[in-house]
């Protein structure tokens, strides 16, 4: 597949839905109706030499502003100079299209880390090593529940894409798995799928949340069964596989679940199987952070000082693993 649409895009005007999120989070500024870039700080020297120069975060599906603000301040207070992309994630959005729509959709997030110069497209930019652009050299990506997750593999499989088969796989140090991924079985499914749909949209619609829940439950049968019928993979299932494909995510990405088992929407030991199928691909899986008594991507909400301090020692973690010779991964799985 190619990705025609990713190279020499001039800007268009921000559309209302754009200019509401700009609004909302000052300092940043639109790429797209999905992504938002907020550049490092010129002025502002890094905590350390160490730390990450962008932050990836992609927002759990139908999230607002208001909801994600929170994460974009603690990253600026962790990583005062680190460049932040910020994707937000419709659900129906992630997932409707197809893996083709979504991928270009995430272009822009390829072209916030790699840039774009005037007199040069992006494709070359990507050949370039990691210490020759300065946003790609070291990266945090987290990722949100599983409608991030989805936007996070359409990003690994878009660069792939664009950059040919030969090439390393998306740079990534740190990867932080927030409420996901969850077990990807339509049946056990169908239910937690439909409650975070019709959350999501209830405050559109003026009828009961069980009428909104029941057609959020047709839609996504006839999803599904659309995509049986075409033989197509479905979104979730795709993205699941993704993070554990060393082709499309770099295998030297150390990462870190946040999970609880009080969440009722991506149960808690679908989670540890995915880190113990990470870790049997040969990731760097640190220990995982286990919350008490919160719900689905709640854990920064009721614990904030064991959610930023578990990102910041996994973050260290990676770094004193690149630093000396190879260390065993503590397994805890």
């Amino acid at each position: 597949m190619s990705l025609p649409d990713a190279v020499s895009r001039s800007p268009s005007p921000l559309t209302v839905v754009e200019k509401t999120k700009v609004n909302h989070l000052p300092g940043f500024t639109s790429l797209s109706p999905q992504v938002l870039v907020q550049d490092a700080d010129p002025s502002l020297s890094p905590a350390s030499h160490t730390d990450p120069t962008t932050v990836i975060l992609y927002s759990w599906g139908d999230a607002l502003p208001k909801h994600v603000s929170k994460y974009v301040e603690g990253y600026r207070a962790l990583y005062p100079a680190a460049k932040i992309v910020l994707i937000f994630s419709p659900i129906l959005k992630a997932l409707y299209t197809t893996l083709s729509v979504r991928s270009k959709t995430m272009i822009p997030v390829i072209e916030a880390v790699f840039g774009v110069g005037s007199t040069t497209t992006l494709v070359p930019r990507l050949s370039l090593a990691r210490q020759d652009c300065p946003a790609a050299k070291r990266v945090l990506v987290q990722v949100m529940s599983n409608t991030g997750g989805i936007n996070f593999a359409s990003t690994l499989h878009a660069y792939r894409q664009l950059v040919g088969p030969d090439a390393p796989p998306f740079p990534v140090d740190v990867m932080v798995c927030d409420s996901t991924p969850g077990s990807t079985v339509f049946m056990t499914n169908i239910g937690p799928w439909s409650k975070a749909l019709a959350v999501g949209a209830a405050s559109y619609l003026p009828w009961p949340f069980f009428v909104t829940r029941a057609l959020a439950v047709v839609f996504l049968a006839a999803v599904n069964g659309m995509a049986v019928l075409m033989r197509e993979t479905s979104a979730a299932v795709f993205s699941t596989a993704a993070v554990n494909d060393p082709h499309l995510l770099d295998i030297k990405a150390r990462r870190l679940y946040l999970y609880s088992k009080e969440d009722d929407i991506i149960h808690w030991e679908d989670i540890e199987k995915h880190a113990a199928a990470a870790r049997e691909k040969g990731y760097q899986v640190a220990e995982g952070e286990m919350f008490e008594g919160t719900g689905h991507v709640g854990h920064l909400k009721a614990h904030p000082e064991q959610y930023w301090s578990a990102i910041q020692r996994v973050w260290e973690e990676k770094v004193n693993y690149d630093k000396g010779p190879a260390k065993e991964v503590t397994k805890v799985y």
